[in-house]
């Protein structure tokens, strides 16, 4: 029986788990990122809360968390369908991380970081979408728009049935992470907060407000 494939995505799994926007906070600022901001264990709330430095180095490990597994599929010639399951247990991994009681980031860096290796199309118009996105100063609707424009660009340009449900996949883990954020309530009117997280990734429309919010503005 050929236990590679089983032990990829479980490794996988464990990479993706690694805390690196979290041990950021605790090493350089001695702080816990969940109780900081948007609660995200991830680059973006890093950049914030502990330092545009800590970014610089969250942002492209966790894009590696994603890239990493898919690429490992294929040197050791697994199918494509394996390759597609270890980036999708990356990105789980890292929004739900084993180390920090099931909690973590968005998985963007993650997803796109599999997207590269699976479907390189894809992950450009991601990151033209985003580009436009930061032009108009919004990057959660950017990314939201991009992840989910990707499984269509996926049919259109005829990919291979994993590459097409991994995009979906991708897209699908991305806003389940958006509504279930860190197992937080939500604040506001239910129907408004659900929305926003859907559309903005927060509960409210006040980004500046939400990603500076305090430990004690969070309880």
């Amino acid at each position: 029986m050929n236990l590679a494939a089983p032990l990829l995505v479980v490794f996988s799994y464990l990479l993706g788990s690694f805390p690196t926007a979290y041990l950021a906070g605790r090493s350089m600022k001695g702080i816990d990122i969940r109780e900081y901001g948007s609660g995200n264990v991830g680059a973006s709330n890093v950049s914030v809360h502990v330092s545009r430095l800590a970014f610089l180095a969250v942002g492209p490990f966790d894009f590696l968390k994603g890239m990493v597994p898919a690429w490992a599929a294929r040197r050791l010639d697994l199918s494509l369908e394996v390759g597609v399951m270890a980036g999708l247990a990356a990105m789980m991994g890292h929004s739900w991380s084993i180390y920090l009681g099931f909690k973590g980031g968005r998985g963007i860096s993650v997803g796109l970081g599999t997207m590269a290796m699976i479907a390189p199309l894809e992950f450009l118009l991601v990151l033209f979408i985003l580009a436009l996105a930061v032009l108009m100063k919004n990057v959660p609707l950017g990314i939201g728009i991009g992840m989910a424009s990707s499984p269509l660009l996926a049919w259109l340009l005829k990919e291979p049935a994993p590459v097409m449900a991994g995009c979906g996949a991708l897209a699908l883990l991305t806003f389940a992470k958006r509504l279930l954020a860190n197992w937080e309530p939500l604040r506001g009117p239910k129907r408004e907060a659900i929305i926003n997280r859907l559309l903005f990734d927060r509960d409210i429309r006040d980004r500046e407000e939400w990603i500076k919010r305090l430990p004690s503005e969070r309880r």
